[in-house]
């Protein structure tokens, strides 16, 4: 295939979600802003339709929970049928695809947790016993250490679906991402964003991933400068480390871990803190540590031996076995 110019129409694929597509649009606004035609192309992939089925992603098979939401995007990638792909970042394998490359992640959005609740009350003001509803177990497992008195309920499907099984009583209350509501506008209808002492977000939330072909970055031309001028290379550090610190812990997207990394401190420095959590929220070990922002990878690898020294290992191997 020949390398791609700028006067290519990108076909850029996505997931067909409302939230999917609010995020491609972000891209394909920039990438139009440096002078490239851009046609969005909507991709149903194994996390849609299993989401409609209402069947939880940890159960989607033994080993198929992590990438069920990127594996259809990226095979059309490599078929030809599109440029480049737009991935919310916490869904991506932290494994690389062969012929594949990410390359930019664009500046984060909030990377936090929100609770949204039907009568106006944050977490904390919750009633005994109130319903809430998410479909993460990381979620469960610090919504049981924070308040075990919840009655924390399996919530799937987009953030459309989930508001109106609020709206409509099922539920007292749910915890989504913060970036999501932001991304479709609906920021507002957030009751609370729950600070990381008290849920940490998953690794590489609230970033988004663009992926290419390898070849066609490697080509130096006017496509690849576009894409890699839309990389932030704070964010880039930051979600490194989580997702190397993930990688380490061998636990996948649905594994009850959380993780933060951020730039600050003068001269900049990298803080990473992340969380291991048994999914009845009975066991919880929680670890910091910060490094030089140009070794993220060696931050979470040595963060994630700390986790692993405190019995971490036994937390992730439990909750896979639970999963299925």
């Amino acid at each position: 295939m020949s390398a791609l110019t700028s006067t290519d129409v990108l076909r850029l694929g996505t997931r067909r979600s409302a939230l999917a597509m609010a995020q491609a649009s972000g891209v394909a606004a920039a990438l139009r802003s440096r002078g490239h035609g851009v046609e969005l192309v909507g991709v149903t992939t194994e996390g849609d339709r299993t989401a409609r089925a209402g069947t939880p992603v940890a159960e989607t098979g033994a080993g198929s929970a992590q990438g069920v939401f990127v594996a259809e995007l990226r095979r059309r990638l490599l078929a030809g049928d599109v440029d480049l792909v737009v991935h919310s970042l916490k869904d991506l394998p932290t494994a690389p695809a062969d012929g594949l490359v990410v390359a930019a992640i664009p500046p984060r959005e909030d990377p936090r947790d929100a609770l949204v609740s039907r009568d106006g009350r944050t977490l904390a003001e919750l009633p005994l016993g109130a319903r809430v509803g998410t479909g993460a177990p990381r979620r469960v497992a610090q919504l049981r250490v924070a308040r075990p008195d919840l009655d924390v309920r399996p919530l799937r499907g987009n953030v459309d679906t989930r508001l109106r099984k609020l709206a409509e009583g099922e539920l007292d209350a749910i915890v989504v991402a913060a970036a999501g509501l932001a991304r479709l506008g609906r920021l507002d209808e957030a009751t609370e964003l729950i600070e990381p002492a008290v849920m940490l977000p998953a690794p590489g939330q609230g970033a988004l991933a663009i992926e290419c072909r390898a070849a066609d970055l490697e080509a130096e031309s006017a496509f690849a400068q576009a894409i890699s001028s839309l990389d932030d290379a704070a964010t880039r550090a930051a979600v490194t480390a989580e997702r190397t610190l993930l990688a380490e812990l061998e636990a996948g997207c649905t594994a009850p871990v959380g993780a933060l990394a951020q730039v600050g401190g003068e001269p900049a420095n990298l803080q990473l803190v992340a969380t291991v959590v048994n999914v009845d929220g009975a066991t919880a070990i929680r670890r910091s540590a910060s490094g030089p922002v140009a070794q993220p990878v060696e931050l979470g690898r040595r963060l994630a031996a700390e986790l692993l020294a405190a019995g971490a290992a036994d937390i992730v191997a439990g909750s896979t076995t639970s999963a299925h």
